[in-house]
């Protein structure tokens, strides 16, 4: 048995309020996510706009504060115009970010139709690969301006009347990859982003606006990227783009559950450079953080290199996840829930078949993944103000990464439910781990429930014909005395332990 984890925790020690952005995913014009994914035209369960209410429920039940649209690589070949106004008069375009053919049968205001029914908000990326400043100002004259000129009238032409208000948007995405369309140096990039963000804000002084950092922490820019970029923008955006995946392709699961404390040391160092260039522009604006593009992904690599192009809506990026990709999501969600005070915004990449927590069967079924499962219970029980955690774990080394400790914790308390959670992972692969956390400050605590993700495999996926393979149990074994809970986390186990707590 691994020596006993030790947690205190204390109401004072607070790291910030949790913005509830921090759970947003994405949906990409990429593979099966849009066609056959949210939309589906004939689907025993599609409404009158062709949306699939299966999917739609699932999404529901996530509590998906903001989806980010349509790209991703997608968007840097995107022209806007194409996706909006009689859908028999758009255009089929080749697709040269995945090399399909995108029909633009689903487009933009059908999104924002989309969003409003899954109870979510838009963040919309703007193309400044093939496109620039005119195009950015245009969509948003589109999508915000209430009437009077030309494209908000040809939004209400379209058939809406109110504006789209659509408040978050980014300015271009991954431009520091040679893979991108129109991909760019910092230099380059910075300057676009500047002027897209001036005119942009200037048809709509009130969004908020995405700058392009790097697309990982190993790209060899990184993060001199970072301190260009913002020596350009940082006057005129308010967030920061980060993004990273993680993949075992080794089959070294110790090692691959260490991951996330380099996506800790990834957002150290960026919110570092953000730092310096707020000291060296003598600012008093603190730069905020959007991890925008964030999950495991590695595979469906294979499959997707066989693939014929320009296809539509082939099956690409299926990853099918098993119970140690969803102990690393559980891992990375308390990451950053650990930054919160700088991450605001986070998009799970993504929602639905490509790389994704909800999988579907065209004209079938539709069933969780097992990273469903973490996403779920932060994002509806990690609302609150995010708990600074103190921890004493017993550790273990891999070849990569040392000084890793078994125990990955964090605590949410929400003062208006009167309810601290903790989120926590057991990185042991063989043997549960003993933890201790000391609530002293919170008073006497009740047990509300303890949910346990396990497994005895750790390779073990849900598939259509199983659905609930790997799927949470509320049986945990956490127990409090007055104002100390303990548990004996099983091994390899994402776990909620949900307390009541008193007001003072």
């Amino acid at each position: 048995m691994a020596d006993k984890a030790k947690m205190i925790v204390d109401k004072d020690f607070r790291i910030a309020e949790v913005d509830k952005r921090i759970y947003g995913s994405f949906i990409e014009h990429l593979g099966r996510a849009v066609y056959g994914g949210i939309y589906e035209p004939g689907h025993e369960t599609a409404d009158e706009a062709g949306l699939r209410q299966d999917v739609m429920r699932l999404i529901q039940d996530l509590q998906v504060p903001i989806v980010r649209y349509p790209g991703g690589n997608f968007v840097s070949g995107y022209n806007w115009e194409d996706s909006v106004g009689p859908k028999e008069d758009r255009k089929r375009r080749l697709e040269l970010a995945w090399r399909t053919v995108e029909t633009n049968e689903f487009g933009f205001n059908e999104f924002v139709d989309w969003a409003k029914k899954a109870n979510t908000e838009v963040m919309m990326a703007v193309n400044l690969g093939t496109r620039g400043v005119d195009a950015a100002r245009n969509i948003v004259e589109y999508s915000n301006h209430p009437s009077g000129s030309y494209y908000s009238d040809l939004r209400i032409k379209h058939g809406y009347k109110d504006p789209h208000n659509v408040k978050t948007w980014c300015l271009g995405n991954e431009m520091d990859g040679p893979w991108q369309i129109g991909h760019k140096t910092a230099e380059e990039y910075g300057r676009v982003a500047l002027e897209a963000a001036k005119v942009m804000k200037w048809v709509d002084p009130t969004i908020e606006l995405v700058a392009c950092g790097s697309s990982s922490i190993n790209m060899p820019t990184f993060p001199e990227w970072e301190a260009t970029v913002l020596d350009h923008t940082y006057d005129h955006v308010e967030y920061l783009s980060l993004h990273q995946y993680y993949g075992n392709r080794e089959q070294d699961s110790a090692l691959f559950l260490a991951r996330s404390l380099e996506m800790d040391r990834f957002i150290e160092t960026v919110t570092a450079t953000c730092d310096y260039i707020k000291a060296k522009k003598r600012s008093k604006k603190k730069m905020l953080l959007s991890f925008d593009e964030w999950n495991v992904w590695f595979h469906s690599n294979e499959n997707d290199s066989k693939m014929d192009p320009w296809q539509i809506a082939p099956p690409q990026l299926e990853d099918v996840y098993n119970h140690e990709d969803a102990l690393l999501v559980g891992c990375m969600l308390i990451s950053l829930l650990k930054h919160s005070d700088r991450v605001r915004m986070a998009c799970l990449a993504q929602l639905v078949n490509v790389i994704a927590p909800i999988m579907t069967e065209n004209g079938g079924a539709a069933w969780k993944q097992t990273i469903y499962y973490p996403y779920l219970h932060t994002s509806v029980y990690g609302r609150g103000q995010a708990l600074v955690p103190l921890i004493q774990s017993p550790k273990y080394d891999t070849k990569e990464i040392t000084d890793v400790p078994y125990l990955e914790a964090i605590a949410i308390h929400n003062e208006e439910s009167e309810e601290v959670t903790v989120f926590a992972v057991n990185r042991h692969l063989d043997e549960s781990l003993p933890v201790e956390v000391d609530l002293r400050s919170f008073g006497q605590c009740q047990i509300i429930e303890h949910i346990v993700l396990e497994s005895d495999d750790l390779k073990a996926v849900n598939t259509a014909g199983q659905p609930d393979r790997v799927a949470p149990h509320k049986n945990g074994n956490a127990v409090v005395d007055r104002t100390t809970v303990t548990a004996q986390l099983a091994k390899a186990s994402w776990n909620v332990i949900r307390l009541k707590v008193s007001a003072k």
